[in-house]
């Protein structure tokens, strides 16, 4: 590992922890030469499909991309950094799972469509207006009337 302040390799490993979920180990580290300590962070590095967009381009999928998605949807809206954080964790653990070596965009948007839908419906709607591309009042009241079935459909917690 190559020491940010003066990019020497030599250092030492001062601490470990696991963190975040146990998905990741954070080392503090001390530089030989300069003597300045840093942090670094790793983690396992899976094999994610490729993404299968619209028009038939392949992307690799990319967690930034996914988060700022998530991000724009909640944005203003009661969700914790960690919260979206944690959806894009469980998206990328299921798509992992999945053992295919492509997806389309389609089943990316479903998984987090059911993520949003049970975090916070505002946010499911403004990913949803994005992602199936809605066009006119039409298409969201027949949103809201399929979000009101599913609603109907699964028992609330308060009965």
């Amino acid at each position: 590992m190559r020491c940010p302040y003066c990019a020497t390799e030599d250092n030492r490993v001062i601490d470990s922890r696991l963190g975040r979920d146990g998905e990741e180990i954070r080392r503090r580290r001390e530089c030989l030469e300069c003597e300045r300590r840093f942090t670094t962070r790793e983690r396992v590095e899976y094999v994610l499909p490729k993404i299968i967009k619209r028009d038939e381009r392949r992307e690799e999928f990319t967690r930034e991309k996914l988060t700022a998605s998530l991000q724009k949807a909640c944005a203003k809206r009661p969700v914790s950094v960690d919260a979206i954080g944690r959806i894009a964790d469980r998206v990328e653990r299921r798509l992992q799972d999945t053992g295919e070596s492509e997806l389309t965009s389609r089943h990316v948007g479903d998984r987090v469509m059911e993520e949003l839908l049970a975090l916070d419906a505002m946010a499911a709607v403004r990913f949803a207006s994005v992602y199936q591309r809605f066009d006119s009042p039409e298409d969201y009241d027949a949103f809201f009337a399929q979000l009101e079935e599913i609603r109907r459909r699964t028992p609330s917690s308060d009965e």
